[in-house]
């Protein structure tokens, strides 16, 4: 079990979480080398991931704190990565304060009785702390191992979250999610007060458990236009990371094809604006303002030859030098059928590269 070293605590000499890189390039500060994760860095590729969940479905190894420590820490230990991102899935929540829905493999998260009248948002309750004390079991075991390497807490963003409870599933096309945002604005706007609260709970839970950082990920943000975003989803984003950051914590937001909403997503309250693979990293700096970055290689290059990998890394590294901070990932999640070993140069070669 590593030390535990609280921010502003030395032991040993050992480096403190305010101290860490990753903490530091989300607050703008200078480091001294980039730091690195990857979302979904456990990333269904570990095999020691694949084998901890053999006959576990997805959902149960998320309520099991046991579990979430262990495949949370699994990739920390592989790849000496900077932080560790906490082990969940953007419907967990729902789950735990007893929405009906699974997630089936091969399609993803399935809603039994699919959102669309004010009675059926009613009917969902909110959460508080006593939803989820297998969250902050897990997150104080987490960080009790992690030392002085920073837990980032996840939560999906009112937008996606609600779109998968009005559509029933994953969705191409969002048609009923439109519709309802279109034609029943105050259905909308109540489901989405409604899961702005589940989602700035459950990052609060894993604050006070002792997350150091926050990602608000929202996968299908890249859905809607511009004008439809500040109306219809900026406001609720906007709820869940003021609360979060109320509690001193950086922020870290994060959308799928958001080009065109890099600016806004940073706007509602980002430290950290997550920037996908699609976009060019100097054009995403200028885009956030003064804020920090965060990615953005493309996952796909992690099956090119690895000197091809490296080349196109660096240069994202040389360009994030031009943000307030920088701190590297993939433009996405880890791809499955990842080699693992690549991640590893990657790490290697991110942390080692000079920022001089």
């Amino acid at each position: 079990m590593c030390e535990h070293a609280g921010p502003g605590a030395t032991i040993r000499g050992v480096t403190t979480l305010a101290d860490s890189a990753f903490l530091k390039a989300a607050r703008g500060e200078a480091v001294s080398h980039t730091p690195v994760w990857f979302m979904r860095q456990a990333g269904r590729s570990l095999p020691e991931y694949l084998k901890l969940r053999e006959g576990v479905a997805m959902l149960d190894s998320c309520l099991d704190p046991d579990l979430t420590t262990e495949i949370t820490l699994q990739p920390v230990r592989r790849y000496g990565v900077d932080a560790a991102i906490f082990y969940s899935d953007i419907v967990l929540p729902l789950k735990a304060i007893g929405v009906d829905l699974d997630i089936k493999p091969g399609v993803g998260p399935v809603i039994a009785q699919p959102v669309r009248t004010l009675a059926d948002v009613a009917a969902i309750p909110d959460l508080t702390p006593d939803s989820v004390p297998m969250i902050t079991q897990a997150v104080e075991q987490i960080v009790a191992e992690l030392g002085s390497t920073p837990l980032i807490g996840f939560a999906g963003a009112p937008f996606t979250v609600a779109s998968y409870l009005v559509e029933g599933g994953p969705s191409k096309d969002y048609a009923r999610t439109k519709a309802l945002m279109f034609g029943a604005p105050d259905v909308w706007e109540a489901l989405m007060q409604k899961i702005a609260g589940i989602s700035a709970g459950f990052l609060e839970v894993q604050i006070a458990a002792g997350a150091s950082a926050v990602q608000l990920f929202d996968s299908w943000a890249g859905a809607v236009t511009p004008a439809d975003y500040e109306q219809y989803v900026a406001p609720y984003s906007a709820l869940v990371l003021d609360r979060a950051g109320a509690l001193g914590v950086p922020r870290i937001h994060f959308g799928v094809n958001s080009s065109l909403l890099l600016r806004q997503m940073g706007d509602v309250g980002a430290d950290v604006v997550g920037v996908d693979w699609r976009t060019p990293l100097d054009w995403a700096i200028g885009q956030v303002g003064h804020r920090a970055v965060q990615g953005n290689l493309d996952p796909a290059l992690v099956f090119a030859p690895t000197e091809v990998m490296l080349d196109r890394a660096a240069a994202i590294i040389d360009a994030g030098r031009m943000a307030k901070g920088h701190i590297f990932n993939l433009g996405h999640g880890v791809i499955p059928s990842t080699d693992p070993d690549q991640l590893k140069r990657l790490t290697e070669f991110v942390q080692s590269y000079p920022l001089d």
